[in-house]
């Protein structure tokens, strides 16, 4: 099994701008490239953080209303700090959170949640800037087609991981939800199974209706165990 890596998934060609890039050049490449956030490099190229368009709207929301009234947020010196910024320098959130190239879209997708931002700059191992992933671009893995995630549940998963034969357990897919049908040797293999199969990229749902020959699961002993127990001095 192989999960799309973030060098798989992520763009290559990435808008960035310096720290002493200016505040209307900044929202200018935003409004020019129809993004929400850039990243910020120092002249290697190694991410020094990244401005989003929140960090430009709190210059707006500082500002006085129409009627000359003061804002009614009462930010912090933080905040306060950003309003006042003119610079990237000024405005970025540092250190940026960043993804590195061999990261699995799973991973990826994890630290995006955690951290509640919506694209995480690709680093190398100096901390340069390589690409850019967004969550547009991990949604992508579910474009795969039916074919392709039958394709390596039966191959992968089942035959090579699992050692289960063809024909012992039948899988359809349909708009990425994965339905099994058929026999496993043991009972304990089912949820193996489905783990395995949740984890494919591009599968939505899994459902299964799968016998086992063998209940290796229970605590109980058999009646040969028994048996032999009886026998034993």
């Amino acid at each position: 099994m192989r999960h799309r890596t973030v060098s798989d998934l992520m763009t290559t060609s990435v808008v960035k701008v310096h720290r002493d890039t200016g505040f209307k050049e900044i929202a200018k490449l935003l409004a020019e490239h129809d993004i929400t956030a850039v990243p910020v490099v120092n002249d290697e190229d190694r991410v020094m953080g990244v401005v989003s368009e929140a960090d430009l709207l709190r210059k707006e929301a500082a500002q006085l209303g129409p009627a000359g009234l003061l804002p009614v947020l009462h930010p912090g010196p933080a905040d306060r700090a950003k309003a006042e910024a003119t610079t990237a320098a000024g405005l970025m959130h540092s250190p940026a959170v960043t993804a590195g190239p061999q990261w699995t879209a799973v991973e990826a997708a994890q630290v995006m949640e955690r951290h509640r931002v919506k694209r995480l700059p690709v680093v190398d191992e100096a901390g340069r800037l390589v690409g850019l992933i967004s969550r547009a671009d991990l949604l992508r893995v579910f474009l795969r087609s039916d074919s392709a995630v039958r394709e390596e549940i039966s191959g992968e998963v089942l035959l090579r991981t699992l050692g289960i034969m063809p024909g012992a357990v039948t899988v359809r897919v349909v708009d990425g939800r994965v339905s099994l049908k058929g026999r496993v040797e043991r009972k304990s293999l089912v949820p193996v199974v489905i783990r395995l199969c949740q984890g494919v990229d591009g599968v939505v749902d899994v459902s299964a209706e799968l016998r086992h020959r063998v209940d290796d699961t229970s605590s109980a002993p058999g009646p040969e165990a028994s048996r032999r127990a009886e026998l034993a001095p």
